[in-house]
């Protein structure tokens, strides 16, 4: 299988190739740059040094498409709906990291990001690719949206709550805490060393954008419009890693034992999602991985339910996610090139 990347050198572009060196059925063949292009991936990216010996071509979005089975797009928002056509038109599967194709209805992007959307008819062909929820879809989709990092945390957080009608949907609150490779590889003065190191920065709420896409995800799975939720990311000083919390008021009061089974059962086929009876989890445990890490628990006290999810957010909330949509999508084992522990320590 041939693949391309758009976006090489950022975080996400980057843990691809990482990813991608261990799949037995990949071969990275195209890697494109917009601001790098004609310098070699070990000069730009000094890990990679005598593991690629590949040169950062310019974007060409049909070359891609016509080299590659299935093209990366890790850009920011507004580029790859300009790539997209052609690519597809050349006969390769895209899967965009970005947000271009997140959303079925062009106007809330509009909305959210400010950008024109060029491409509608793309955004309602789309497939939102978390696998756990929707991976049936992704295996006959040409275009994959791959999740953003702060709903893939939520939304496998909720969905068995939401399926199974076990909260009151109006009363979801979501705080999440992100590392600061989430916003990218950009320098910005909000995460420069001296302000981020022994600090934890609230920011981008009430409005963050990633809040319609965790709506649109909980409103895909049940089939209805949800009400809107209460969204609040936070910043805090490590390289990766979302510890997201959500919790929401129990519909019925319930058992602790049968909690922990329907998330069980909800997840019994979905291999990167871990379940936590007895623990509570950590970054840590998943850093490096594709791991999702679950601990749900109901607080009888005050009658609502508490879960608390862990992803890695360059790989479960970017590159390895994007992967794993690659294996359905190409009748591979959804784990092939992403069976692996974390780092540790």
């Amino acid at each position: 299988m041939k693949v391309g990347i758009v976006g090489t050198s950022g975080y996400a572009g980057s843990e691809l190739l990482r990813l991608l060196l261990s799949h037995p059925e990949a071969e990275v063949v195209y890697v494109a740059s917009s601001s790098k292009a004609g310098q070699p991936v070990a000069e730009v990216l000094p890990a990679f040094a005598g593991l690629y010996d590949l040169v950062l071509e310019p974007v060409d979005a049909a070359a891609m498409g016509r080299r590659c089975d299935v093209v990366f797009t890790a850009t920011p928002h507004g580029v790859a709906m300009e790539l997209a056509g052609a690519i597809l038109d050349a006969g390769a599967v895209l899967i965009d990291i970005g947000s271009d194709f997140r959303f079925r209805d062009p106007a809330v992007y509009e909305t959210w990001y400010k950008v024109p959307h060029t491409r509608p008819e793309l955004a309602a062909e789309a497939v939102y690719g978390l696998a756990e929820l929707f991976g049936q879809e992704v295996k006959e989709a040409r275009l994959i949206a791959n999740p953003g990092c702060y709903p893939t945390s939520a939304l496998l957080a909720l969905a068995p709550l939401a399926r199974a009608g076990w909260i009151d949907l109006e009363t979801i609150s979501i705080v999440s805490m992100s590392g600061v490779s989430g916003a990218g590889a950009a320098p910005k003065p909000m995460y420069h060393f001296p302000h981020c190191v022994e600090n934890v920065q609230a920011y981008g709420y009430p409005g963050h954008r990633h809040t319609p896409e965790i709506e649109q995800g909980l409103s895909l799975l049940l089939g209805r419009e949800v009400p809107p939720v209460s969204f609040s990311p936070h910043l805090v000083p490590m390289s990766r890693g979302i510890l997201t919390h959500v919790n929401a008021r129990a519909s019925t009061a319930l058992d602790q034992a049968d909690l922990v089974e329907l998330y069980r059962e909800f997840y019994r086929e979905s291999p990167f999602v871990r379940v936590l009876a007895e623990r509570l989890p950590d970054t840590k445990s998943v850093a490096g991985t594709n791991f999702c890490d679950l601990a749900p628990r109901y607080d009888a006290r005050t009658r609502r339910v508490q879960v608390t999810s862990v992803i890695d957010n360059l790989v479960k909330g970017a590159a390895g996610q994007a992967i794993q949509n690659m294996n359905l999508r190409f009748g591979l084992p959804e784990t092939t090139g992403l069976w692996a522990a974390g780092f540790t320590p």
